[in-house]
């Protein structure tokens, strides 16, 4: 397979990216990986999409800092590729990192993506389905019986009113972000405060109101979805349980903010909880998602270049990677 994968920048991969260790898998098994940032593009004059991308030898790389090594190598000139010649295009840049330096390129992916899937390449996840999940709104789409109580407002009046009705316990986010950004818990004794809190959330946008689920304490599941079924690999589901860094006293699990990953025990919770979605996630194109569970409740799910699926093989001790460009190969082969 010829596999183009869209990144924010090149430049800035690292090798602990889901990313990074789907393209080593796919070069290992024989295919031709093309890397191209989301400011790379360009529609020619005879309407064909094209990429400036970079390439790297096809043979099995025993490191990550080996494979970007060499994908970023000074004599490994950038190559004009026309997007039509590829059998899919991965798009895997997060458009939160770009929401506030490069607003641009937030949705330039997602643009080039329809391009690409109109001229019959395969595109994953659908573009169409991405440009409705740029915000955590995507969430609401599905069952209420699976997420959260929640509120998305701007007026702190309406949001007060929530909060109080839940005796003051509530999470408030950001609409659009991500990495636990701005993320608060309130307690009761946050009152005197609250404005303040939600001002910073309000100025990049809308707010969401979230019902606090006690079981967060613990820590979220993340459950990795591949056309709508759990990741499965010898027995073994792709899944991590994410822990909050209790000596901070943060309440927030994601790694980036503190949080730590180790083994998850998958429950029939979160196996409910992937059947009851899988429909609409089919419906939807979505190839590979990250199901952020607490309980039996979904708190995110995560379809833009869902990470962390790195730590689960390593923690499980199987090739997740491996199974999901085997899975892009008999979707090729069956397209």
């Amino acid at each position: 397979m010829k596999i183009g994968i869209v990144v924010n920048d090149i430049a800035d991969e690292k090798g602990g990216y889901t990313t990074t260790h789907l393209a080593m898998a796919a070069t290992s098994l024989g295919h031709e990986v093309w890397y191209i940032s989301v400011g790379d593009f360009s529609l020619q004059t005879n309407d064909h999409t094209y990429g400036h991308a970079r390439t790297v030898p096809i043979e099995t790389y025993e490191t990550d800092s080996q494979f970007l090594d060499a994908l970023r190598e000074k004599n490994n000139a950038p190559e004009a590729i026309c997007v039509e010649e590829l059998d899919v295009l991965l798009l895997r840049n997060d458009a939160n990192d770009d929401a506030i330096n490069r607003p641009w390129a937030r949705i330039a992916g997602i643009n080039f993506g329809f391009l690409a899937l109109q001229a019959g390449v395969l595109v994953l996840n659908n573009p169409y389905t991405l440009a409705r999940s740029l915000t955590k709104l995507y969430l609401q789409y599905f069952p209420v019986e699976v997420r959260p109580q929640t509120l998305i407002t701007r007026n702190q009046v309406e949001a007060l009113d929530c909060i109080e009705s839940w005796e003051g316990l509530a999470v408030i986010k950001p609409l659009f972000g991500s990495g636990g950004r701005n993320v608060f818990l309130i307690r009761p004794s946050d009152r005197p405060n609250l404005h303040q809190m939600m001002d910073v959330i309000c100025r990049d946008g809308y707010m969401i109101v979230q019902e606090y689920l006690p079981r967060a304490v613990e820590g979220d599941t993340r459950l990795f979805l591949m056309n709508g079924i759990p990741l499965e690999v010898d027995g073994k589901i792709a899944a991590l349980h994410r822990v909050p860094n209790a000596k901070m006293g943060d309440m927030r699990s994601n790694i980036t903010a503190g949080g730590h990953s180790r083994k998850a025990e998958v429950t029939d919770d979160m196996l409910r909880l992937a059947k009851i979605i899988r429909p609409k996630l089919v419906e939807d194109g979505i190839f590979l998602a990250g199901l952020d569970i607490v309980g039996d409740k979904l708190m995110e799910i995560n379809v833009l270049s869902p990470g962390a699926l790195i730590v689960a093989e390593k923690l499980e001790g199987v090739r997740f990677c491996e199974a999901v460009i085997r899975k892009l190969e008999q979707q090729v082969a069956a397209k």
